[in-house]
């Protein structure tokens, strides 16, 4: 599908894009081998093609949900300079 200068200038409007007169025919030329290259990739039959691997396609191996530190939130607030219902207070830092 070759595109002529007036499809340029309307793609470039619809994508509010500013194209200088002089780089309408490079762009033009440009355009229009992407669609060649994607008519020449629906000509091709896949029908009887596989697909190949897709990442969603993999399961990870997930570790098993268990606690394996102790809690040592008691130990941590002694060291604290100011807390509150377990909670270490810090200074405001946005006003």
């Amino acid at each position: 599908m070759a595109l002529d200068r007036s499809d340029v200038t309307n793609i470039a409007n619809l994508a509010r894009l500013a194209i200088a007169e002089d780089n309408i025919d490079q762009y033009q030329q440009e355009l229009s081998s992407i669609l060649a290259l994607v008519e020449q990739m629906n000509a091709v039959n896949t029908d009887n093609i596989q697909p190949l691997a897709h990442p969603t396609d993999a399961v990870q191996r997930l570790r098993s949900d268990q606690v394996t530190e102790v809690n040592d939130r008691e130990k941590f607030m002694a060291n604290a300079p100011a807390q509150e219902n377990g909670l270490f207070l810090v200074p405001k830092v946005v006003e």
